[in-house]
Parts: structure tokens; C-alpha cells; sequence
């Protein structure tokens, strides 16, 4: 299975122009806990709602601080052809939560942990429904 099967797309974006505020709005509105900075199809940065919080918040930055003074500008990602394996591989030596996946550059999706948890945990039930069902029946 390809990282881009579980991976939610079209990420969420905001230009380099967007302030602190907009992007947080941002983040509201689609439920997410990250935004990717983009121009154009090119990736510049991420920022997260923990970037927002502690580069911004903690040492009394303005609500219009620009995104660009607040991102992540090094940011690891994942290639839409990438399978599980690699995705598990990154999260685990890089320590980050969300993994941008890229396509010929151009960000088209977002995996997070939690798609890797519910994937784990939806494969873990296909094999232990029908094997309870079984037992069960035994019994």
C-alpha cells in the first residue's frame, strides 16, 4: 500500500503572504492541525498550530505576524509513489506528526500519525472480528 492511499488531499494551504491569524483560520476551517505555506505549486514551508503557539504566542507575537517568520522552511516529506513502509520508516526518524506528499514536487496530500493509527487499528479489526465471530461460535 502507497502512503498516498491514506494521505488527505488536497492538503491545506496558505500563500506566503497569509499572517498568523489567517493561517490559524485557516486551520479552523478545515480541521486541521497544519497548514502548508505554498507559492504556486512550490512547497516553502509547514506550519503547525504547535509553530503558531510557541514561535508565535509564547514571546508576544502579533497576531499578523507573517507565516513566513513562523514555518518550518526544512520540511520532510514523502513522494506520492512512497509505500507504508517508508512512511513508518520517516515518521519514526524524523519525529514529526505530518508528512506532506509530494508529487513531482507540488504538494498534493498530507499523512499524518493518526492515518498510520487508524489504519493499524482498521487492520487489526478485519483480523479480529472474524476470529472472535469464530470463537464465539464455538463456544
Amino acid at each position: 500500500m502507497k502512503a498516498s492511499d491514506l494521505m488527505t488531499s488536497p492538503p491545506v494551504t496558505v500563500g506566503p503572504t497569509a499572517t498568523a491569524v489567517g493561517a490559524a483560520r485557516r486551520m479552523e476551517e478545515g480541521a486541521v492541525g497544519c497548514v502548508l505555506v505554498t507559492e504556486g505549486d512550490r512547497l516553502l514551508g509547514i506550519l503547525t498550530d504547535r509553530d503558531l503557539t510557541v514561535r508565535g504566542l509564547a514571546h508576544g507575537g502579533s497576531p499578523e505576524r507573517p507565516v513566513t517568520d513562523l514555518m518550518t522552511v526544512r520540511v520532510v516529506t514523502l513522494d506520492v509513489d512512497d509505500d507504508l513502509d517508508t512512511a513508518y520508516r520517516t515518521f519514526r526518524s524524523t519525529g514529526v506528526r505530518r508528512l506532506p506528499v509530494i508529487d513531482g514536487g507540488r504538494p498534493v496530500g498530507m499523512l499524518t500519525v493518526d492515518d498510520l493509527l487508524r489504519d493499524v487499528a482498521q487492520r487489526l479489526l478485519d483480523v479480529l472480528i472474524p476470529v472472535s465471530r469464530s470463537a464465539l461460535r464455538e463456544t
